[in-house]
């Protein structure tokens, strides 16, 4: 079973000239009750299936399944999937000793920057970059689910970054 940790947080400054690869991603949801959700997701040329399950209490872990399957059947499985598709260029980013995932938003969630790492442990440490703000981590506004249901777009107050 494989369990993905991982903290998420608000970018508030430019980290564009530290990026080493970016990658625009497509991905709707099948299913997003809370105990589970099922994903289809196109990034790049590949596609996947991915299905979570429940978040523990404070948000930072859960199970993670994942398989690749071909573009063809991403884009037949992804017109099957839930209104609200979500749209976002993936930056990656080598940042003292880990690997930052920067998501940048369009459509409904255009607007929205958000930075993800992934730990091998709740308690693994790592340094913060100038350019990450508010974390995030266990507020379900901001997982993907969520906004494709609630895009960031038909919020009120816009949180602070």
């Amino acid at each position: 079973m494989a369990i993905e940790i991982e903290r998420k947080f608000l970018v508030k400054g430019d980290f564009s000239a530290e990026v080493y690869n970016t990658t625009r991603i497509m991905q709707g949801y099948i299913c997003t009750d809370p105990e589970r959700n099922v994903r289809i997701r196109i990034r790049g040329k590949k596609g996947f299936l991915t299905i979570k399950g429940k978040s523990d209490n404070e948000g930072l872990s859960r199970f993670e399944f994942e398989k690749e399957i071909t573009l063809p059947e991403a884009e037949m499985l992804l017109k099957l999937c839930k209104p609200g598709v979500i749209d976002k260029e993936r930056n990656l980013i080598r940042f003292d000793g880990h690997i930052w995932e920067v998501d940048v938003f369009h459509g409904a969630n255009e607007g929205l920057i958000l930075a993800e790492i992934e730990l091998q442990s709740k308690t693994e440490t790592f340094t913060l970059p100038e350019w990450i703000g508010k974390e995030v981590t266990g507020d379900l506004r901001f997982y993907n689910s969520m906004l494709a249901k609630h895009p960031y777009s038909t919020w009120g107050k816009k949180e602070d970054s």
